[in-house]
């Protein structure tokens, strides 16, 4: 199993992109290999000037299309995900998620944000076709704690569970997926048949 891990921050230290880092884990731990961008591992020009040429944007595309899944964390920003994220989206094809299950992750200054997944990331996901988006993990910047930098920072109890779930229901979603047959297997398959008419 394959997923695509992407963070939505542009900062270098951000609550959602240690949301995202202790997912990469658990699912590494499961077994899962994940492929990580950050959205600042991009140029700025080549999102701005919405650069599909871009080898970066190129190979995102690439290692989307292969992946099972996808995890997306973004901190909310002026009740929306961020703009930067949202760029980085639209270099997308518009079938890019078709077949894909989806964990959604996000941070924010107050419960009150709770909602922004639902009303501004969910509808960018479906627009580009997700089969599966599970519930996702929302975290108030009260529920996780930097100490001295990301190694030793602490998610409060409650949102390390909550996080534990949903990565086993990502890790569910992700195996009862229908693997698609090879296309020499099903040439082979069809010219073995016997045809009766």
């Amino acid at each position: 199993m394959q997923v695509v891990a992407i963070g939505g921050s542009p900062s270098l230290t951000s609550r959602s992109g240690l949301l995202l880092e202790r997912a990469r884990h658990g699912l590494q731990r499961r077994g899962v290999e994940v492929v990580s961008y950050q959205i600042r591992d991009f140029p700025a020009e080549d999102l701005l000037h919405a650069r599909f040429d871009s080898p970066l944007v190129i190979d995102l595309q690439q290692q989307v299309a292969a992946a099972d899944g996808l995890l997306i964390a973004t901190p909310v920003y002026k009740a929306s995900l961020s703009g930067a994220l949202k760029t980085l989206l639209d270099l997308l094809p518009e079938r890019a998620l078709e077949h894909k299950v989806v964990l959604p992750l996000s941070t924010g200054g107050s419960n009150a944000h709770m909602l922004a997944v639902d009303y501004a990331l969910r509808p960018v996901l479906a627009a580009l076709k997700a089969q599966e988006m599970l519930h996702g993990v929302f975290a108030d910047d009260g529920q996780i704690v930097y100490a001295e930098g990301a190694a030793a920072a602490r998610l409060a109890p409650g949102l390390e569970q909550r996080l534990e779930d949903a990565l086993e229901q990502f890790y569910s979603a992700l195996a009862r997926r229908p693997k698609p047959l090879d296309p020499q297997l099903l040439n082979e398959r069809l010219i073995a048949a016997r045809w009766s008419m």
